[in-house]
């Protein structure tokens, strides 16, 4: 596995964001902002600096903060980072499969939570399918939230086959969400994952939006249209990027940002709103692609 590629330093036409866009997140009642801020490797830098970039992207609308147990120390700098700001925090970890028996799920959340410093989570995830029992993962799941240690649980790196059966274990409409890796070099979610999801009110969560070291380069016809839709608009290339992954009303990203600055770059993509013109022309210069035989994940 590799951490998202951080992005490049801020185009001069980046912009103090307006203001974050807010959709249901899926069977959620609580309105989750459009973009958040994903943590993994968060922790392999300079810790403030994690820290303020965090804290800022929180005071710029990008509440939604998702974690895992797998990411090493990245709760702690969490727990730092909302220390004081928790209602205002839809806050997300991850069970690792291997944890994830009935017992193992319950400890593990309560490890997360007193790493987080906190006494719930707003969404609980299982990191992606492993060999313990979907039935007795979500009855621990469903413990929790009966405790009020979490408020909604879901999944990570599920394709359709997967979903089935986690639709059959959990019950119709109890997952709230499907964090997939999705991005405009990775779109093997739209052929049959994303739909899946819309059909059954499920969100969908992109992680690593921007890829990894292979977000189009400077000269690729790709970049050029991203640039040119976004000179329209004042904004940025990866602003339109994370734009055009939300354009459907039931996904939301969680980009991790190194900086201040990259935070609030990645803020600004809550108020952008791209025509459909603009969209078409995206899809036409980065174009979905084969549909794979399995999911990609990382």
């Amino acid at each position: 596995m590799r951490p998202e590629a951080d992005p490049a330093p801020l185009a001069p036409s980046s912009r103090e964001p307006r203001s974050m866009e807010r959709r249901p997140f899926g069977i959620v009642s609580r309105p989750v902002p459009v973009i958040g801020q994903g943590t993994w490797y968060i922790d392999d830098g300079h810790r403030p600096t994690a820290v303020a970039a965090l804290r800022r992207g929180l005071d710029l609308g990008m509440t939604h903060v998702d974690t895992a147990e797998m990411y090493g120390d990245a709760e702690l700098v969490v727990g730092e980072v909302i220390a004081g700001r928790r209602d205002e925090v839809f806050l997300v970890s991850k069970v690792l499969p291997n944890n994830a028996s009935r017992s193992g799920t319950v400890a593990a959340c309560e490890r997360s939570l007193a790493r987080l410093r906190t006494d719930r989570l707003d969404c609980y995830l299982l990191h992606w399918p492993g060999s313990h029992p979907l039935e007795e993962t979500f009855a621990a799941f469903e413990r929790l939230r009966e405790q009020g240690k979490i408020l909604s649980w879901g999944v990570s790196n599920f394709d359709v086959p997967d979903l089935d059966a986690a639709w059959s274990a959990g019950g119709e409409g109890q997952m709230a969400c499907n964090q997939v890796l999705y991005n405009l070099g990775e779109r093997a979610i739209e052929h049959a994952v994303l739909p899946w999801c819309e059909a059954h009110n499920i969100a969908v969560v992109a992680y690593s939006p921007f890829g990894h070291g292979d977000f189009p380069g400077p000269r690729t016809p790709g970049v050029r249209v991203l640039e040119e839709i976004a000179a329209n608009h004042g904004a940025t290339a990866r602003q339109v990027a994370l734009r055009f992954l939300t354009r459907h009303s039931n996904v939301f990203a969680i980009p991790k940002a190194s900086s201040m600055d990259h935070a609030t770059e990645n803020a600004g993509a809550g108020a952008l709103r791209l025509t459909q013109a603009e969209l078409a022309r995206i899809d036409a210069v980065i174009p979905l692609g084969p549909r794979p035989s399995r999911l990609p994940m990382l």
